[in-house]
């Protein structure tokens, strides 16, 4: 479900791109894998502020799972 909805919202440059999607291990919760994300939102702002932030605008989101452990 939610990959469907990032899907609906993706497309002409926005959305979600995985920048990083790598095996890692964490020397005290053991192997698991780390991500790191960046999440487009140029088109989610109000008209007057996309007057005074640049073109590419995103937040990074970067998530370290080790099960049951989750680091964001």
């Amino acid at each position: 479900m939610i990959s469907k909805h990032s899907l609906e919202q993706s497309g002409g440059g926005e959305g979600v791109e995985v920048v990083r999607n790598e095996p890692d291990t964490h020397p005290q919760y053991g192997p698991g894998q780390v991500t790191e994300k960046r999440i487009y939102l140029n088109s989610k702002l109000p008209s007057w502020m996309r007057k005074f932030v640049p073109m590419i605008f995103y937040v990074t989101e970067k998530a370290w799972n080790f099960y049951p452990y989750t680091i964001t």
